[in-house]
């Protein structure tokens, strides 16, 4: 009990989500004080007041601390019962089980051994009762109604919102006219509220649409599942793995191909910026020889000219002397 208890303090200490446990004791060894205290060993530094406050400290401590775990897993405190409950106690138990609030998958508690019992005795029906709330539906239960236990009415309920959440793991627009019909209801208002009953419970997400008389459904939690169900998940699972192998193998061939197209383009721009690379070589040096091909002609016209016309000056000159001398 002490080690237990450790553990249980331990736990809670470092839980975040329960900082009302922190102010029960203040360390390990104020707690095993409450043990010493509870077993009736004696305690020198522990006076009787001092006791007395320990455990009623540790009553609470205990109180808060199984109220902190059944609020994580409604179903777990009826698993615990069903441990040691028989006959009547059991069918009991189950009544209860199939009306509590927030309970709605049984497999953990069908799996339990004295559940299992009831399968040979005279309560066998409460046993097919929690089957056909792990499994089944309220058309199920119309079936063979007259061979199972008298529903109350938060039963009724739970079993109808347990037939949505199958109906909705099944399609995403569950039309009116099919909810009407598996779930016995003759009145739309009925069946609305029954449907944001099981918004509010949070066992579906979804929104109701009135002008075309569908549930639309976003979310649904899952129920429980048999063994042979097992196999349809695995070959669900399966094909699903099939379908990503084949797009991850269409995926690296795009990826081949865009490589290939990569290369061949990156050669393409290559070859093509060698090439205006020469070209601009070749445009510069013819630039830079017409540049100098203008200063180099004029000369070479003029000078020419100017030889030529000194002879002709001379002759000029001369003809000019001749012609003054005849006269």
């Amino acid at each position: 009990m002490k080690r237990r208890s450790q553990s249980i303090y331990l736990q809670l200490l470092t839980d975040k989500h329960a900082p009302e446990h922190y102010r029960v004791f203040g360390s390990v060894s104020q707690f095993d004080e409450f043990g010493r205290a509870r077993s009736g060993a004696p305690s020198s530094p522990l006076k009787e007041g001092l006791r007395q406050r320990a455990w009623a400290q540790g009553t609470t401590f205990c109180a808060m601390a199984g109220e902190s775990k059944s609020t994580s897993n409604p179903l777990e405190q009826f698993i615990l019962l069903s441990r040691n409950a028989k006959g009547p106690a059991l069918t009991t138990l189950i009544s209860q089980v199939l009306e509590a609030p927030g309970v709605f998958v049984f497999g953990e508690l069908l799996e339990t051994p004295n559940i299992q019992e009831l399968a040979n005795g005279s309560h066998a029906s409460y046993l097919q009762l929690l089957n056909l709330f792990a499994y089944g539906t309220y058309p199920d239960y119309l079936a063979i109604k007259g061979s199972l236990p008298e529903l109350t009415l938060a039963q009724k309920n739970k079993l109808k919102h347990l037939t949505i959440v199958s109906l909705a793991a099944r399609m995403k627009c569950i039309p009116y006219s099919m909810l009407l019909k598996d779930l016995d209801i003759k009145n739309l208002r009925e069946l609305e509220d029954l449907i944001i009953e099981a918004i509010y419970t949070d066992i579906i997400q979804g929104k109701l649409d009135q002008r075309n008389q569908l549930l639309e459904v976003d979310f649904c939690i899952g129920r429980d599942l048999q063994k042979q169900d097992i196999s349809n998940i695995v070959k669900t699972l399966q094909e699903w793995c099939d379908c990503c192998q084949a797009v991850l193998l269409g995926i690296e061939q795009q990826v081949l191909r865009v490589n290939q197209y990569k290369e061949g383009h990156t050669k393409t721009q290559q070859q093509v910026e060698t090439e205006v690379a020469n070209i601009k070589k070749t445009l510069k040096a013819t630039a830079s020889t017409s540049t100098q091909d203008p200063d180099q002609h004029p000369m070479d016209r003029d000078t020419p000219q100017l030889v030529e016309q000194r002879p002709s000056t001379k002759k000029l000159s001369k003809s000019k002397s001749l012609s003054s001398s005849r006269h």
